[in-house]
């Protein structure tokens, strides 16, 4: 599917309008489940539509509000939408009472002028870097079918390389935008967590939740980012020769496989050709990370206080591996957490020291390809191992409070790997700008 941009100047030039393009995505999604597809929980073909007139209908009016204006988007299954209910991809709030009023994220986006499709699956409550759901169907991967398409945004990942939405709205804890957007070929945005806000969605963990897009291009994404967010970044691209770029070769430079290797080697060269200064470096203080959460960290213990009442009075409707992960929460005391508290802290100065010299810090997103489904639907051991390192190299920035965008860096009839273009907190603007130069640079070799 086009990008963003080029769909904008379509529907300018009247060579489309918004009602073909929400029926063409409508047409996708019906095929779609059909086949046996679960990207979409549910879908309101008529209020799409309805929007879509509408929006044609300012249009020829002259009102265009955003470059967003009349193009099909999905959201994530744990956003408040008026008049739905926000399962996040749970049995347990399947019949909890229909949101009052769109959580600003979604309000943001229909004020741009978005026509919203419908919810799309994902992990249960968030909580899994591999996108199974048990109770709606597992997303497939959308090159191949035998293979996940990573989580948690699932759902929102396939909808975009489907063509059944041209941006997705997720939220990353530990890599939930990123993730499947690596594995799905796409460029995910995970942006400083505090740029937008998180009111009107069900929470994983308030220290380490963010929202933000899944789309087709770095300039997609700063133009969903411009309106989640409500600020004005500069984006534009800074030329690539001079700027430095910090790569650590330990953790999350360790146990990649070999597709995810070649290709990030690959890209670090064209990178370097194109003028960058490539500075390999270590990061031993990472290594503290699996320590510092091996009872659960912040995510287990903020969830377990969200999920507790929950999961007295309904823990046999949840997807129990997500349960049990929830449930080590209640292990942890307020000293236990107020020392994950300060390990954040201290940990985050330390990056500040580490990485004042680069302009970014470049990574690969998750350290394998997309795992195959049957073994992590089959065997909860292999489930758990895969879920920890999918999760190892994104969770990291998240824990650093930091920002990142995965752009994709393989070749064409490769396994799909991401690049992960990494800084830390308000360093939006310059990960953007530095993004699109990367890309750019990617794409001409």
């Amino acid at each position: 599917m086009p990008t963003i941009r080029e769909l904008a100047a379509d529907l300018a030039a009247g060579r489309s309008t918004s009602v073909e393009l929400v029926e063409q995505a409508l047409g996708r999604i019906q095929a779609h489940r059909g086949a046996g597809g679960h990207a979409y929980i549910s879908v309101d073909a008529d209020r799409a539509l309805a929007s879509a007139r509408a929006s044609d209908a300012a249009r020829a009016a002259g009102y265009v509000p955003s470059p967003l204006a009349g193009l099909p988007v999905s959201i994530k299954d744990l956003f408040d939408v008026k008049g739905e209910t926000s399962a996040s991809g749970s049995r347990v709030l399947a019949g909890a009472a229909p949101a009052a009023n769109d959580a600003p994220a979604v309000s943001r986006l229909r004020a741009a002028g978005a026509v919203l499709l419908g919810r799309t699956n994902m992990s249960e409550f968030a909580f899994s870097g591999l996108g199974l759901n048990p109770h709606y169907g597992t997303p497939a991967n959308p090159f191949d079918a035998k293979r996940i398409a990573g989580g948690s945004s699932a759902g929102g990942a396939v909808s975009v390389a489907l063509d059944m939405a041209v941006a997705a709205l997720g939220t990353d804890t530990g890599g939930s935008v990123r993730i499947p957007s690596a594995f799905c070929g796409l460029t995910g945005f995970k942006p400083t967590a505090r740029r937008v806000p998180l009111d009107g969605a069900v929470p994983l963990s308030r220290s380490l939740d963010s929202v933000g897009p899944l789309a087709r291009s770095v300039d997609c994404c700063a133009i969903l980012d411009a309106v989640l967010s409500g600020e004005a970044l500069d984006t534009e691209a800074l030329p690539l020769a001079g700027l430095r770029f910090g790569v650590t070769s330990d953790y999350v430079g360790a146990d990649l496989s070999q597709p995810v290797r070649d290709s990030f080697e690959r890209a670090l060269a064209m990178l370097a050709a194109a003028g960058a200064v490539i500075d390999r470096f270590d990061f031993p203080e990472l290594l503290e990370i699996p320590q510092i959460n091996s009872r659960g960290g912040l995510v287990a213990a903020e969830a377990y206080a969200w999920h507790r009442q929950l999961l007295e009075t309904g823990a046999a409707q949840y997807d129990q591996r997500v349960a049990q992960r929830i449930q080590r929460g209640k292990l942890q005391g307020a000293a236990d957490y107020i020392d994950l508290l300060d390990a954040r802290r201290r940990l985050r100065a330390v990056a500040s020291r580490r990485l004042r010299t680069f302009d970014a810090w470049l990574m690969p997103t998750v350290a394998v390809e997309a795992p195959l489904l049957a073994p992590l639907e089959s065997d909860d051991d292999a489930f758990f191992a895969t879920n920890a390192l999918v999760l190892r190299n994104p969770t990291v920035i998240n824990f650093l409070d930091g920002c990142a965008l995965s752009l994709p860096c393989h070749r064409a009839g490769e396994p799909a790997v991401g690049l992960a273009v990494c800084g830390l907190a308000g360093d939006d603007a310059k990960v953007l700008r530095i993004s699109r130069s990367v890309e750019a640079a990617l794409a001409a070799c």
